[in-house]
C-alpha cells in the first residue's frame, strides 16, 4: 500500500495550537509508539491510575477508597483475562499492542518529572494491563457495571448523539456525518483527540484514554460514531443454594471457589492484607449472596473476544462499506450502535455488540433471571448478519440518540418484528425525537448547517406541554400567572441567557416527583406516533401547583424566577468557569450537558457545574478530494496538571463553536505548537 501523503521517514508528533497530536510515522509500529507517548504526554497521572485500577490493585496504591473497585475487578476475573487476551491477540496486531506499550513506558522513564509519586508504582505497565483496562472499559463499565448490577441505574440512561445523512439530501451532494458521544467529564471516559498517519492509515478520530486505538474516527473516505445503544449483554441470574453448591437441573453443582489476597495500603504507608473469596457458578461469578438461601451471578458478553483492537485496526484501514463490513463482522467490540458514512455516499445504521441468543419463554432479561435450570443459560451470541442493520435507505438519512435502532429513520427502514423481542425495546425518547426532527426535516442540509442544528437547546418537552401549561396557571391567577408570564416570553431553550429555563426545568421536577413521569402526560409514548408524543398535560390543577411550588424555590434560591440559565448552570474545567448552554437529555435538548451541585458551594444556593454529556463531536463531510471536518473536545485534550489545554476549548464550547479538523502536514505546521521526534 502506498505511503498516505504527509507520512514520515521519522516519526514526529506535531502537536497542534488545542493540544491535538499529528502522529506522522514511517511505519505502523512507530505510529502506536507514537500514541502511547502522546497519551501520557496529555494524560499520564490519569491512565497509570486507570491501568493500576484494571489490575485490581488500586487499594494497594491508593487506599481503602478504591477496595471496592478492586473486589469488582478481581471478581470479574479483569486482571486475568488480561493476561490471557494479551496471549491471544492477532498476529497483526500483537506487535502494534507492544509498541503502544513501549511509547507508553519510554514516556514515563523520559519524564520521570511528569509522572505523580502517588501513581509511579503503577509503572511498568504491559499488554496485558491495557488488555485489563479495555475489558474494564468495554465490557464492564458499558455492558455490564456494579451499578447496574445492583439495579441503581437505567441501563439506557447514557447518552449520545449520529446522524448520516447521503448525498441526495446534503446541498453540496456529499454525505455528512456527526460523532457526539456524551460521557461523563473524566476518569475512564476521558476522549483524547489525534491523528496518526503512517503507511497503512490516515486516520482522525478520538480513543478512549489509555486505549491502544481510536474508536470514533475517519479516514480519507470513511468515517463512524457511536452512541450507547440498548443492547442487552449482561444477565444477572438467582440461584439456589444447597449443601454447598447451588440446585442445577435437579442436582447440586459445586461452586468454582477461588480466594485472592487484597493489599490494601493504610494513612500511614503501611499494607493490610484481606482475603477475597471468588464464587464462580456456570453463569458467571456471584456478586451477591443470602448464606443458604440464594445467590445472584453475572453473565456478561464478549468475554471470549479479544481481539476488539484488531477489529478497530481493521475499521480505520478500510477504503469501501464491503471492507469496513469485513471489520465489524468480527464482532470483537461488545457493544455500541455504529453510524457509517462514506465518500462513495453510503449510510449504514448497524446496531452493534454482542446480543445473546436468548431462550425462548417469558423471562425477565432485563431483571433478576432464574438461574436453578439451562433453560434460562444462553451460550450463543447473535452473528453480524442477525443484527439489526440498515443501509442506504430511502430516506437519505440516519439518526440515533441512543433510541432502539427501529427509529434510526422514517419511514421506518427496521422492521421490529422480524427480530427476538429481547434484541431491542420498543420506545423513543424526546431526545432522539429532536434528532429526528432536526436532521430529517431539512431536504438539502450544509456541512455549517448540520454543525449548526447540532448545538440546539430547544426543550421538545417545552413544545409538548408549555402552552397548556402557561393557558391553564394564567386562569389560575396570583404567582401562577407571574411564572406563567415568565414562561411565555422564555425562548424554550437552555441558552446562557435564556430566561424560564431553570424555572420550567423546577417545574418539570417537582411535577415528575408527584405524579411520575409518565404521570405528567395526558398521553403517553404509543408506537403510533412515535415522533408526537408523550404529550399534553395529564392534570393540570397539579401541573399548576407544581409550577407555583417551582417558583418559589427557584425564587428562594436565585432571588428571581427569570434568571438565566448561564447565571444557574456553569461550565467548569480546569481554571475556566463560563456561562453554559445545553442541559439533560431527558427534556428534549439535542445539546446535553449533565450538571451537579457545586461540590465546593455552601449554602442552599448552589451552582449547577457540569459534569458530563457533549465530550466529542466531529463534523464530517467526505467530499471528491479529501474529508472536511470541524471538531471540539469540550474539557480540551488533556488532564496533566499544568497543561494549557486543561480545559482551553471551553470558550468554544460556550460559544456554540468547533475547531477546524487539521489533516494536511502544511496546514498543521500554520497552526504549530511544538513539534517532537520520538524513537523506540
Amino acid at each position: 500500500m502506498a505511503a498516505p501523503k504527509g507520512a514520515a521517514a521519522t516519526n514526529d508528533i506535531l502537536w497542534d495550537r488545542w493540544g491535538v497530536p499529528h502522529i506522522f510515522s514511517a511505519t505502523s509500529a512507530e505510529a502506536f509508539y507514537a500514541f502511547g507517548w502522546a497519551q501520557m504526554e496529555s494524560h499520564a497521572n490519569l491512565i497509570l491510575r486507570l491501568y493500576g485500577q484494571a489490575r485490581g490493585r488500586g487499594a494497594e496504591y491508593w487506599g481503602d477508597t478504591y477496595l471496592d473497585g478492586d473486589k469488582y475487578v478481581r471478581t470479574m476475573g479483569i486482571p486475568a483475562r488480561g493476561k490471557e487476551w494479551a496471549a491471544q491477540q492477532s498476529p497483526q496486531f500483537k506487535p502494534l499492542l507492544a509498541a503502544f506499550v513501549a511509547g507508553v513506558n519510554a514516556y514515563a522513564k523520559a519524564n520521570p518529572g511528569q509522572i505523580a509519586r502517588d501513581v509511579a508504582p503503577v509503572l511498568p505497565i504491559s499488554d496485558a494491563d491495557v488488555m485489563a483496562h479495555v475489558q474494564r472499559v468495554l465490557n464492564f463499565t458499558f455492558v455490564s457495571n456494579p451499578a447496574l448490577i445492583q439495579g441503581l441505574v437505567d441501563r439506557f440512561n447514557r447518552g449520545s448523539n449520529t446522524w448520516a445523512v447521503a448525498p441526495q439530501r446534503t446541498a453540496a451532494g456529499n454525505a455528512l456525518l456527526l460523532a457526539n458521544p456524551h460521557l461523563p467529564w473524566g476518569d475512564l471516559y476521558t476522549w483524547f483527540e489525534a491523528q496518526i498517519v503512517s503507511p497503512d492509515v490516515n486516520t482522525y478520530g478520538a480513543a478512549l484514554v489509555g486505549q491502544p486505538i481510536v474508536g470514533i474516527a475517519f479516514n480519507d473516505v470513511l468515517g463512524w460514531s457511536h452512541t450507547n445503544n440498548t443492547m442487552d449483554g449482561s444477565d444477572t441470574f438467582e440461584l439456589a443454594l444447597a449443601d454447598g453448591g447451588y440446585q442445577w437441573n435437579g442436582t447440586v453443582r459445586p461452586f468454582d471457589i477461588t480466594t485472592e489476597t487484597l493489599k490494601i495500603k493504610r494513612a500511614d504507608g503501611t499494607i493490610s492484607e484481606q482475603a477475597l473469596t471468588i464464587k464462580r457458578s456456570i453463569h458467571g461469578p456471584v456478586v451477591a449472596e443470602k448464606p443458604g438461601v440464594s445467590a445472584l451471578a453475572v453473565r456478561v458478553v464478549g468475554l471470549d473476544a479479544p481481539n476488539v483492537g484488531d477489529q478497530y485496526w481493521q475499521m480505520v484501514r478500510a477504503k469501501s462499506l464491503a471492507e469496513f463490513e469485513s471489520a465489524e463482522r468480527a464482532l470483537q467490540m461488545p457493544f455500541f450502535t455504529t453510524m457509517y458514512a462514506d465518500r462513495a455516499g453510503h449510510i449504514m445504521h448497524l446496531f452493534g455488540g454482542r446480543t445473546p441468543v436468548r431462550p425462548a419463554g417469558n423471562y425477565p432479561w432485563s431483571s433478576v433471571v432464574p438461574g436453578t435450570t439451562d433453560t434460562t443459560l444462553w451460550t450463543k451470541t447473535h452473528t453480524y448478519d442477525e443484527l439489526p442493520k440498515v443501509i442506504d435507505p430511502a430516506t437519505g438519512w440516519l439518526q440515533n440518540a441512543n433510541d432502539a435502532p427501529w427509529t434510526t429513520t422514517f419511514p421506518l427502514a427496521i422492521d421490529p418484528t422480524k427480530y427476538p423481542a429481547y434484541m431491542a425495546p420498543r420506545g423513543m425518547s424526546l431526545r432522539a425525537q429532536r434528532s429526528a426532527d432536526l436532521i430529517g426535516a431539512d431536504a438539502k442540509v450544509t456541512f455549517d448547517e448540520m454543525a449548526a442544528k447540532k448545538m440546539s437547546t430547544r426543550m421538545l418537552l417545552a413544545d409538548r406541554v408549555l402552552d397548556e401549561l402557561v393557558a391553564a396557571a394564567k386562569t389560575a391567577g396570583g404567582p401562577a400567572a407571574q411564572a406563567a408570564a415568565v414562561l411565555e416570553q422564555w425562548d424554550r431553550c437552555a441558552d446562557a441567557p435564556s430566561r424560564g429555563a431553570v424555572l420550567f426545568e423546577a417545574w418539570y421536577r417537582r411535577a415528575v416527583r408527584s405524579m411520575g413521569a409518565a404521570g405528567v402526560f395526558a398521553k403517553r409514548w404509543n408506537e403510533a406516533e412515535p415522533r408526537t408524543t408523550p404529550s399534553g398535560l395529564r392534570d393540570t390543577t397539579a401541573a399548576v401547583a407544581a409550577l407555583v411550588g417551582a417558583a418559589n424555590d427557584v425564587k428562594q434560591l436565585w432571588g428571581a424566577i427569570d434568571i438565566p440559565w448561564g447565571d444557574v448552570h456553569r461550565l467548569r474545567v480546569g481554571t475556566y468557569d463560563l456561562p453554559a448552554n445545553g442541559g439533560p437529555g431527558d427534556l428534549g435538548i439535542f445539546r446535553v450537558v449533565n450538571y451537579e451541585d457545586d461540590p465546593k458551594a455552601t449554602g442552599p444556593a448552589k451552582k449547577q457545574i457540569s459534569i458530563g454529556g457533549d465530550s466529542y463531536v466531529a463534523v464530517v463531510e467526505f467530499t471528491p478530494t479529501g474529508p472536511r471536518a470541524m471538531s471540539l473536545l469540550s474539557y480540551g485534550n488533556a488532564s496533566q496538571q499544568g497543561s494549557a489545554h486543561v480545559g482551553d476549548q471551553l470558550q468554544l464550547f460556550a460559544e456554540k463553536k468547533l475547531k477546524p479538523v487539521l489533516r494536511v502536514r502544511t496546514e498543521i505546521e500554520k497552526n504549530l505548537e511544538r513539534k517532537e521526534t520520538v524513537k523506540r
